[in-house]
């Protein structure tokens, strides 16, 4: 499959606001007859590429509005040498680096690259690191950046503008892959260097048709580059309970309500809980979690994160990606939804190999470090460490369909060497359900279906 090649001003304007769009100024270079490296008729190929596309290099950069906000936009011209970094490539994009921090917008790249451009040798591959200095700059800024990867992304502008942004978008068919077509192995499995394929393993947020691309940018800009509402710094109020249950009388009837599969889970709370939901999804490490439900949403007009367990067993794919989102919120100053409901982490021998324990602790160490408010809700079973990464320190609420145990009943029955009929008895002395956790101080109240109670 393959997507059809726009131009680098045919990309802007399927996604910008008629007439929005204004060109940045070219930063001026002199460069020696041939180039760098002195190549022999690199000239006579870049006034063909510029004849062929009306360009003068590989990457066109200005500011658009893109569903009504404004945004630095780039966006790589294929025709001209293959999309190619260069030098005069490098001071482009620089320069629209510091645009955008200069006047506190959104970074949004339309990616079409094979890679670096051989005719100036190492000093066209030096603008990886031009780029990404920027890239780093414009993150500690507090300023989002969002990639779409048109056909081709490959190379080091997948390496850096497109895998360092923020939020990775793809075109269907679009190929995306550090090893360009000609460099790859000849037995290499074209799946993985396509969009799909990078989406499955957890480097790319989501594959979007290009009908919806222009509606998806702006409601991620909306999302993301939305001025902060007055009272931005204050924790949201956690989702009403969606199960109108009274609080158990037993610490086993706690497990058996949370276990019941006719309860609410996490899709049913989210949807409930917000206007406007974009998801989040991969680890960007080669792993997913469909347990794991993370991204961005609309509360009351107030954008939020979200990180929630959907009941299953988390795996550290899982954790990553709920990290990754923690810290996007709290570089952007966005406060952070969090909903528990979980049996454990998975404790799989490809758990272990998949480092269970890293990525659950930095998920641990992500909540600890956040200056942004974050507010848990736990919604289900809260098994062990597994859920307990996910809870908000002082900001814990509970439904009355949930429980919270150090270690599920059962097991904790086996531990302590005792016959199956203790397992209810054991339950209650873990004092697991949502009102022990109240008396506890584990929880700050037990949601009711409206409102929560303190």
């Amino acid at each position: 499959m393959t997507t059809t090649r726009l131009s680098a001003r045919a990309a802007i304007a399927s996604v910008a606001d008629p007439g929005s769009f204004a060109e940045l100024p070219a930063p001026r270079r002199e460069s020696p007859p041939d180039g760098p490296l002195t190549w022999a008729g690199y000239d006579d190929s870049r006034a063909w590429a510029a004849a062929r596309t009306g360009e003068q290099e590989s990457v066109v950069t200005g500011t658009a509005r893109i569903g009504g906000r404004e945004a630095t936009v780039i966006s790589f011209e294929f025709g001209f040498l293959g999309g190619s970094l260069g030098e005069r490539t490098g001071d482009r994009l620089e320069a629209a680096y510091t645009h955008a921090r200069e006047h506190r917008l959104p970074l949004v790249s339309l990616i079409a690259t094979g890679g670096s451009r051989m005719q100036e040798g190492m000093l066209a591959l030096t603008q990886l690191q031009r780029v990404a200095r920027q890239c780093v700059l414009t993150r500690a800024a507090g300023l989002p950046q969002i990639a779409v990867l048109r056909d081709p992304t490959t190379g080091g502008g997948w390496a850096t503008l497109g895998a360092g942004a923020d939020v990775i978008l793809a075109l269907p068919g679009a190929q995306v892959g550090f090893a360009g077509s000609r460099v790859r192995p000849a037995d290499a499995d074209p799946a993985a260097y396509s969009a799909e394929g990078q989406y499955a393993a957890g480097h790319v947020d989501a594959v979007v048709a290009p009908a919806d691309l222009p509606g998806t940018l702006a409601d991620w800009l909306r999302l993301l580059a939305a001025p902060r509402p007055e009272g931005s710094t204050e924790p949201v109020a956690p989702p009403a309970a969606l199960a109108a249950v009274a609080p158990p009388e037993t610490g086993w009837d706690a497990v058996l309500q949370a276990r019941h599969p006719g309860r609410p889970h996490a899709e049913a709370y989210l949807d409930a809980y917000f206007t406007l939901r974009l998801p989040l999804s991969g680890d960007r490490a080669g792993g997913t979690d469909p347990g794991m439900l993370c991204g961005f949403g609309l509360r009351e007009g107030r954008p939020v994160a979200y990180a929630a367990q959907c009941g299953t067993a988390t795996r550290p794919a899982g954790y990553r990606t709920a990290t990754r989102v923690i810290r996007l919120a709290d570089r952007l100053g966005i406060p952070v939804l969090t909903l528990v409901d979980t049996p454990g982490a998975a404790n799989d021998a490809a758990a272990e190999h998949a480092g269970a324990g890293a990525a659950i602790a930095d998920t641990f160490a992500a909540l600890a470090a956040a200056t942004v408010p974050v507010t848990t809700l736990l919604i289900g079973e809260g098994g062990s460490g597994g859920a307990l990464a996910l809870a908000a320190p002082g900001n814990t609420w509970v439904t009355p369909d949930s429980y919270f145990s150090v270690i599920a009943p059962e097991l904790a029955a086996a531990i302590l060497k005792r016959p199956p009929t203790e397992v209810h008895a054991t339950a209650d002395q873990l004092r697991i359900r949502p009102q022990d956790l109240v008396s506890l101080g584990v929880a700050r109240g037990i949601v009711s279906p409206s409102v929560p109670s303190p």
